[in-house]
């Protein structure tokens, strides 16, 4: 399995005062889910969003896919998130004014590399493989919560990312929904990504390859 990301001795402040993330070092690989837990306000949902250069880091280094993000400009942050990692969120974030195979289209519309003529099949594949398919023409607001979240994990898978980081994918689904999730996240790492997912939820244990407490 190969590295696909690697923290080292990384540092966290907020007003150069409240310390989050205080020498935290780990190696994330390919084909490996990752479970990140630990009390609230320990930093999880800070080291995910460094990990996925939406946030930086104070002090330390961050390598993902050999690249180290401390020193990358917003520019080269945004290609490398578009091609390399795709975000699972709690609060769904698809947009309301678009059906669901629109949406799952949406990362690929800022990726030229994917031509426009392939899109809608790459969408429907995806929502395929998530048994969504048959929400191709439903807005948002006539999906379950279940359902939304499925579609934003097809959203994610879009650009065919390396790295799927999910901040609490599945906070607000009921029992059976949440073993939906994960099982499809332990799908995705077993056909070789990296998925990192920060949780509270305990079951999470029985679908991680590795747990990571902070």
């Amino acid at each position: 399995m190969a590295e696909t990301i690697n923290v080292k001795n990384l540092n966290k402040t907020y007003d150069g005062k409240t310390m989050i993330l205080e020498n935290f070092s780990y190696t994330f690989e390919s084909g490996k889910f990752y479970a990140i837990m630990g009390r609230s306000g320990a930093g999880k949902s800070t080291l995910l969003n460094i990990i996925g250069t939406i946030d930086s880091a104070t002090d330390g280094e961050v390598l993902v896919m050999g690249k180290n993000v401390t020193g990358l400009k917003e520019k080269e942050k945004a290609v490398l998130r578009m091609k390399n990692i795709g975000f699972v969120f709690q609060g769904f974030y698809l947009n309301p004014y678009l059906n669901g195979e629109e949406n799952v289209i949406v990362p690929m519309r800022i990726n030229r590399e994917i031509p426009s003529t392939d899109r809608k099949q790459i969408a429907e594949k995806l929502m395929a493989d998530f048994g969504v398919e048959n929400l191709k023409s439903s807005l948002p607001s006539q999906m379950s919560g279940g359902e939304q979240q499925r579609v934003c994990i097809a959203r994610a898978l879009a650009n065919n990312p390396d790295i799927i980081l999910a901040d609490e994918p599945t906070g607000n689904l009921d029992e059976e929904n949440e073993k939906i999730v994960f099982s499809y996240l332990k799908k995705l790492a077993e056909q070789g990504h990296t998925v990192i997912a920060v949780s509270h939820n305990e079951a999470v244990k029985d679908y991680a390859d590795e747990i990571v407490e902070m």
